[in-house]
């Protein structure tokens, strides 16, 4: 038998262990940004992105439920197209995209479904005024604010409510200082599941900067007057007709100037703060 060659055969060089694999797929990188519309492959997780953190993003669905999904290569599509979610870069235009409260804004989100905690507040012209400035926040959050008309009834209301880790209550309160009748009043709740807060105003119009209506400081008013009587009757003239005799009216004006958090008192701001960061953390195991 002759001797055979094998040339530039398959076995004429080294063998190519990787020879045929087809080369890793790669997909096109999105940044998860809050309010972009999102599907993860193969799961009921689909909606507009709230948060990123940790390698997990939080998807809010068109019924107002979070999902929490993980990151990973091409595990998700945005307009039908198969893609990699990664973490936003920063950007200069951030003040551009928050809501009055000074959050950032989620465009397109819908509202949560309400949780079963809630933030109370006195009276409706606190409530028109929390809606005004945290709002947006609230929808996102699934808070819903509530009236007491008054905090006369305060330790009633709590023990009617049934407070539990689930289901917190979150109580603004106006005049919330040393040896007032609020400050007296909130020292009779004493549960875990309740937390109340406040600012020092008389009324909630005073913790407004007057500043919002072209006024250096709100003017004193003698005991025994009614408060909103006296402010109206001194202010209200420069705020048009009606204004100086219709405390509504007043009001009206009064809301109607205020556009973000930084029309108001940083007492009322932090209060606030405190009772949303409290009826939405996560239940106590």
């Amino acid at each position: 038998m002759g001797e055979r060659f094998y040339g530039n055969g398959i076995l004429s060089g080294p063998i190519d262990l990787d020879g045929g694999r087809p080369a890793p797929r790669t997909f096109p990188k999105v940044e998860a940004r809050p309010g972009l519309e999102v599907a993860e492959r193969g799961t009921n997780v689909a909606g507009v992105v709230v948060s990123l953190a940790k390698g997990l993003v939080t998807v809010r669905g068109s019924d107002g439920r979070d999902r929490v999904a993980k990151l990973r290569e091409g595990s998700f599509t945005v307009g039908g197209t198969q893609v990699t979610l990664i973490a936003p870069r920063s950007t200069t235009s951030a003040a551009s995209t928050r809501t009055a409260s000074g959050s950032v804004a989620i465009a397109g989100a819908p509202a949560r479904i309400a949780r079963a905690s809630r933030l109370l507040v006195e009276g409706v012209h606190d409530a028109e005024l929390v809606e005004k400035v945290w709002g947006d926040d609230l929808r996102i959050e699934g808070v819903v604010v509530e009236v007491l008309d008054g905090a006369d009834n305060l330790t009633e209301v709590v023990r009617s409510f049934g407070p539990r880790p689930n289901r917190r209550l979150g109580i603004l309160l106006d005049h919330l200082v040393d040896r007032s009748k609020e400050s007296r009043m909130a020292a009779t709740v004493d549960h875990p599941d309740v937390l109340i807060t406040g600012h020092p105003y008389v009324d909630i119009w005073a913790a407004i900067k007057p500043s919002v209506i072209g006024i250096d400081a709100w003017p004193e008013i003698p005991k025994g007057r009614p408060w909103k009587d006296g402010i109206c009757a001194q202010v209200g003239p420069a705020l048009g007709a009606g204004a100086a005799t219709d405390p509504r009216l007043f009001w009206k004006r009064l809301l109607g100037s205020v556009t973000r958090w930084t029309d108001l008192e940083p007492p009322l701001v932090g209060a606030v703060e405190q009772l949303i960061d409290f009826v939405t953390a996560p239940a106590r195991e």
